[in-house]
C-alpha cells in the first residue's frame, strides 16, 4: 500500500488523538506539540497533515456531521416509500453514532466556538439541512404536523442524541443506543399543545433591587446574548447604570460574576426542588413539579441558560467544584424520583434519561430557530414529560 493511500488513515488517527486531548484538557489547554507527542511524532510532522490546531478541531467536527449525514442517507435509501421502519433505522443509526463518537458531540457543544466563522457556518448549514430532511420524513408519517412543529420535534430528538455530551454516565454500548433511540422515538410521537397557554407573569415586586442584584441581572443577560468573552466589565457596568470600575466593588472579576450567577440559579433550583418534594403525593407528581420548576427558571431569566452554556468553562478555579456539586445534587434528585417511579430503569439508565430531558429544555431554549415560539414553555414541559415517560 502506498504512503498516499495510508495518509487519510493517519490523518484520522491524529485527529482522534487530538479530540481526546481537547476533551480532557479543553481546546486552549492543548498545543500542537502535545498532540504530536501523543502520536509519537514531532510538531513539524503534524503540520504535514493539518495547518494548525483549529484545522484539527474542524476536521473532527465536520467528520461527525458527515457520519450523521451518512447514517441518514443509509436509513432513508433503504426503502422507496417512507414508513416507520425507515425512521426506526434512522433513530438507531444516529443513536449508535452518538454513542460511538460521544467525544465529537462533547467537542461541538463545549469547544465548537473555537472554529473559524466559516467552519461554524458550514456545520450549521449542514446540521440544518439534516434537520430539514428529518422533518420531511416525520411529516410523511404524521399528517398532523406542519413544518415548524416537525422541525421542533426533530430538534428535540437531536438534543436527545447530543445529551451524551453533557455527562459521562454510560451503560453497555448496545443498550445505550437502544435507550437513546427509544427516548428520541418518544419525542417524535409527542402531541404538541394545540393552544398557546402563556405562563403567568412573574410578579415584578416593589422597591428597587440592590446594586449587586442589578449587576448580576445585567451580566446574565449580556453573557446570554453575546457570550462571556464578548462582554467587558464596562459593558456590565453600563447596563447596570454604573461605571465599569464600580463593578469591582461587588465582584473581583468576570469569572466571579459568572460563578455568582450559576450559584444563584442552582440555589433557586434546589430550593424549588425541595418545595416540590414536600408538596407532592407521589414520584410522578414530583417529577412533573420539577419539570414545571425547571422550565419556569429556564425561561424566566438568563441565569440558568448562562450556567449551562459553553461559557461555564470560564468559572473561577475555586468555583468549579462547588458548582459541579450543586448540579450533581440537583440531577440526583430527578434520578432518584425517576428510579422510584420506573423501577425497570437501573440508576445509570435513569440518569441518562434525566439528562436527555434536561438537555432538550436547555438546547431548545437557546436555539434561535425555535426559541421564539409563543408556546415554547408549554412545549418544553410536554417534551420533557414524554422523555421521562410520564404520560
Amino acid at each position: 500500500m502506498s504512503s498516499t493511500s495510508r495518509r487519510p488513515d493517519r490523518k484520522s488517527q491524529l485527529a482522534g488523538l487530538a479530540a481526546e486531548l481537547f476533551r480532557a484538557r479543553g481546546y486552549h489547554g492543548v498545543g500542537i506539540n502535545d498532540i504530536a507527542a501523543a502520536a509519537g511524532i514531532t510538531g513539524p510532522a503534524l503540520y504535514r497533515h493539518f495547518a494548525d490546531k483549529q484545522a484539527i478541531l474542524a476536521y473532527v467536527l465536520l467528520g461527525g456531521v458527515q457520519e450523521m449525514e451518512d447514517a441518514t442517507a443509509a436509513a432513508l435509501s433503504s426503502l422507496r416509500r417512507p414508513d416507520g421502519a425507515q425512521v426506526e433505522r434512522l433513530l438507531r443509526g444516529i443513536a449508535e453514532a452518538s454513542v460511538e463518537r460521544r467525544d465529537v458531540a462533547a467537542l461541538w457543544r463545549w469547544e465548537g466556538r473555537h472554529l473559524s466563522p466559516e467552519d461554524q457556518r458550514e456545520i450549521a448549514r449542514r446540521s440544518t439541512a439534516l434537520l430539514s430532511t428529518w422533518a420531511k420524513e416525520l411529516m410523511n408519517l404524521r399528517a398532523d404536523l406542519g413544518p415548524a412543529d416537525a422541525e421542533l420535534l426533530c430538534w428535540a430528538a437531536m438534543s436527545v442524541f447530543g445529551s451524551v455530551s453533557v455527562h459521562r454516565t454510560s451503560v453497555a454500548r448496545k443498550r445505550f443506543a437502544e435507550l437513546l433511540a427509544e427516548l428520541a422515538r418518544r419525542v417524535l410521537h409527542v402531541r404538541l399543545p394545540s393552544e398557546v397557554v402563556e405562563d403567568e407573569p412573574v410578579p415584578v415586586g416593589v422597591g428597587v433591587p440592590s446594586r449587586r442584584e442589578q449587576i448580576l441581572s445585567a451580566a446574565a443577560e449580556l453573557f446570554h446574548r453575546k457570550g462571556f468573552h464578548a462582554v467587558s466589565m464596562e459593558d456590565i457596568g453600563a447596563a447596570a447604570g454604573i461605571a465599569g470600575p464600580s463593578v469591582y466593588r461587588h465582584f473581583s472579576s468576570k469569572a466571579a460574576l459568572l460563578g455568582a450567577i450559576a450559584r444563584r440559579a442552582g440555589d433557586r433550583l434546589l430550593l424549588d426542588a425541595e418545595r416540590v418534594r414536600l408538596s407532592s403525593a407521589d414520584e410522578t407528581e414530583a417529577l412533573r413539579g420539577l419539570i414545571d420548576s425547571y422550565v419556569r427558571v429556564l425561561t424566566g431569566s438568563a441565569e440558568l441558560a448562562v450556567s449551562f452554556s459553553a461559557d461555564a468553562v470560564n468559572y473561577a478555579e475555586e468555583e468549579g467544584p462547588e458548582l459541579l456539586r450543586i448540579q450533581r445534587d440537583y440531577v440526583a434528585q430527578w434520578v432518584s424520583l425517576l428510579g422510584a417511579a420506573q423501577p425497570a430503569l437501573n440508576p445509570r439508565e435513569a440518569k441518562i434519561t434525566v439528562h436527555a430531558a434536561l438537555t432538550i429544555a436547555n438546547d431548545l431554549s437557546r436555539t434561535r430557530r425555535v426559541n421564539s415560539r409563543p408556546g415554547l414553555a408549554a412545549e418544553l414541559r410536554v417534551l420533557m414529560a414524554a422523555v421521562l415517560d410520564l404520560d
